[in-house]
């Protein structure tokens, strides 16, 4: 079961827009000297739209090179057509991935009826395990929570990433899938009420920036302590939130350029960070790191 602070990690780039797979490394060794129960190379947060397919093989065997088995690697993978989605999944499981991050096809809008047969096939086509990945505010689609159990039925289903973040949602996923598949949040805000529900873990973007406070956070949270987890929560509230400033991965590319993790490198139709917006960003990073800093390693 996946469980924990899972990061959706960034794809770090130099400023001409080339992946710099020396800050590549940098971030993984963060996450290994930091708690993180799991990375997702080619997420939203990765910039999975604006990478090739070239791009993420290559970014999933250096971490693989380098993570040595040591932390779960999940591969991002999606698109809007079925056969096109299937022979990269049959891509992706041959670099060894420990499993899928299959999110809902966007722009098409299908049925739930196509929804379930457009995971069916991904699911027959993996040899590794995969999460179901929600989030209607960029797909403009909604996995319903029945249609999430009826493909928890298939054995490669392991589980979803669900980034509405009505607990009401999370509640009634937990209600309808088996034990065996995780509930993992998909926003950082709700993220500790949503475990405190019940919900396995998170899959973050907070975690790029303070990956040792949403480990403690996350493990607090699942053993029940929610006075605890809500005063390490609180810290972090406004970096949750400002993280959301503009579109994602726009914010956190930017803070941990200002952290001297990354360079500043992004890829159009993405911008770099508005002028007007980083204060507030540079505020509540501030605050968080003021917080996280005593126990982050962030020489890792």
């Amino acid at each position: 079961m996946f469980s924990g602070s899972l990061v959706a990690i960034v794809t770090p780039m130099r400023a001409d827009g080339t992946i710099d797979f020396e800050a590549w490394d940098r971030l993984l060794d963060l996450h290994l000297a930091n708690g993180t129960a799991g990375i997702v190379v080619g997420g939203s947060t990765g910039e999975s739209a604006c990478l090739s397919d070239a791009e993420l093989l290559q970014l999933l065997a250096r971490a693989r090179s380098r993570l040595q088995g040591r932390l779960p690697l999940i591969a991002g993978v999606g698109g809007s057509s079925t056969a096109s989605v299937v022979t990269r999944v049959r891509a992706l499981v041959a670099t060894g991935v420990d499993a899928l991050l299959a999110v809902t096809p966007a722009y098409n809008k299908p049925t739930q009826e196509g929804l379930y047969l457009h995971f069916a096939a991904i699911a027959a086509a993996a040899s590794a395990p995969v999460l179901l990945y929600n989030v209607p505010s960029r797909t403009a689609v909604d996995l319903l929570p029945a249609t999430a159990a009826r493909l928890a039925e298939l054995p490669a289903i392991a589980g979803i990433k669900e980034a509405v973040s009505d607990m009401a949602r999370v509640r009634e996923l937990l209600r309808v899938l088996p034990a065996r598949c995780s509930v993992l949040s998909g926003d950082d805000s709700s993220a500790c009420e949503a475990v405190l529900a019940g919900a396995h873990g998170v899959i973050s973007v907070t975690a790029n920036v303070v990956p040792a406070a949403m480990a403690a956070l996350m493990s607090t949270a699942a053993r029940g302590e929610r006075a605890r987890a809500e005063a390490l929560d609180s810290p972090l509230a406004a970096l949750h939130r400002d993280l959301g400033a503009e579109s994602n991965p726009i914010p956190v590319k930017w803070a941990l350029a200002e952290m001297g993790l990354i360079g500043p490198g992004i890829r159009l139709p993405l911008t770099w960070l508005s002028e007007n917006v980083r204060p507030r960003v540079r505020a509540a990073l501030d605050s968080a790191l003021a917080s996280a800093f005593p126990t982050q390693a962030l020489s890792a």
